[in-house]
């Protein structure tokens, strides 16, 4: 049976210069024992390269480009059956990763962590289409497979089983979109995510072929409300995180599993569940303001739907934070009446100005049932590389059939504990820098 999950997490690797390598190996030795450390996809102490020769705010652009494609999918699994491993919701990218060990004895794999989706699974060796690593199953000796006849193989969508003798449970899956997909064995195996944090039965999706772009590289750590989940396997009932910014190099932000170490004292405002879309976390939004005026909003925009999964979602894998085109026209309006300035637009966001002082600038609040989320200005405004140009991060859902949903995105978390307590069915917010 799992423990809550208690460990430090950081990276003992050489990326670019002794520099970055003598930061991290810092990090290591600071780390609260309690904390599971996450990074930016792109950060010095991840794996993973961003693209050459690019801005930070071009490569932040690129990402939210793929956000209306993750949206949209997060309102196409209409089941009521406990969530599947790889359901096929979008991770189109995966911006923050955290470094677990598979198996026994433990393999490295910087897996992406997505709190909209019930995965959990990763490349392994013999991978047609997967990148250069992968979880060696074979030199595992706590590494077992699924019988097609068990229950998690009916939760994940196994292909048919033979009637007469025992078969490894084989499933295929689309993924972000109809061309990207991959199939999988559900296997099991110990997963450690630091110190006594060990999860020794963990059921997960071993990939054994990709076609597409959407996989993340090295797995999936889904964080879902669904029986697959990690958090469910865990039985944790309640974890939290801190995102840093995407400015932030190394592994500053946290994830924590289980009771130990959580806040106390933040506000909370309920979670709301929709049968149709278990793994979702909406919550109440109830208003917004810009300054001190309070956004009129037209009926309707703002109500829980379960028929319609209309609502508001708090989402880590959505880059900038998206509503319904009606609320957030009102709300961009707003914000450039309060502004003053010329405006113009840049890729996803059309409320861009230059900046020369941010104190002039309003702010905004999210009113939530019981809290009220007052966005720092970081939270509000991306900059250009030089500075001078500041654009308004959020945008409005794409006009089209699965525009009823606002989404509370990454960028608008940055440097916020959010916890999220599944047990008590309520969502915390806090103030907490973590860069």
């Amino acid at each position: 049976m799992a423990l809550p999950i208690t460990a430090f997490l950081l990276i003992s690797f050489l990326l670019s210069a002794t520099h970055a390598f003598e930061s991290c190996k810092t990090s290591e030795s600071s780390s609260d024992d309690l904390e599971l450390s996450v990074l930016h996809m792109y950060g010095k102490c991840s794996p993973f390269s961003p693209p050459k020769h690019e801005s930070w705010l071009d490569t932040v652009l690129k990402m939210a480009e793929k956000d209306p494609n993750r949206v949209n999918y997060l309102l196409t699994q209409k089941t009521v059956t406990a969530a599947p491993i790889a359901s096929g919701q979008v991770l189109n990218i995966g911006n923050y990763i955290v470094r677990a060990k598979l198996g026994t004895p433990g393999q490295l794999m910087y897996m992406v962590m997505d709190t909209s989706n019930d995965a959990v699974w990763v490349p392994c060796s013999g991978c047609t289409g997967c990148s250069s690593t992968v979880f060696n199953s074979s030199v595992s000796t706590s590494f077992g497979s699924l019988d097609c006849k068990t229950t998690q193989c009916t939760q994940v969508r196994g292909l048919s089983c033979p009637t007469a003798e025992s078969s490894p449970c084989q499933f295929n899956q689309t993924y972000g979109s109809v061309d990207s997909s991959f199939s999988a064995t559900l296997s099991q195996d110990s997963l450690n995510l630091g110190g006594v944090g060990v999860l020794s039965n963990l059921s997960f999706g071993c990939i054994n072929s990709v076609s597409g772009h959407s996989v993340p590289p090295q797995g999936l750590l889904g964080l879902g409300r669904g029986s697959m989940s990690l958090i469910s396997q865990s039985q944790s009932g309640v974890f939290s995180y801190c995102l840093p910014s995407f400015k932030s190099y190394y592994f500053s932000g946290s994830l924590k599993l289980g009771p130990p170490g959580q806040p106390k004292n933040m506000r909370t405002t309920p979670l709301l569940r929709n049968p149709h879309r278990p793994s979702l976390y909406y919550v109440n939004l109830t208003g917004i303001s810009v300054g001190k005026v309070l956004v009129p909003v037209a009926p309707g925009l703002l109500d829980f739907d379960t028929t319609t999964g209309a609502g508001t979602i708090i989402d880590s894998g959505t880059v900038i934070t998206r509503f319904k085109a009606p609320l957030y026209t009102a709300l961009r309006d707003e914000f450039r009446k309060q502004v003053g300035k010329d405006i113009s637009s840049l890729g996803a966001f059309d409320t861009c100005f230059l900046a020369t002082n941010e104190d002039q600038f309003p702010l905004i609040t999210l009113h939530f049932t019981d809290m009220d989320l007052k966005l720092p200005t970081e939270n509000t405004l991306i900059h250009s590389s030089s500075g001078s140009l500041a654009c308004l991060a959020m945008a409005a859902a794409s006009s089209n059939a699965y525009s009823v949903l606002n989404v509370i995105a990454n960028l608008q978390q940055q440097n916020f504990r959010i916890l999220f307590d599944l047990t008590n069915s309520r969502l915390g917010i806090s103030r907490e820098i973590c860069n």
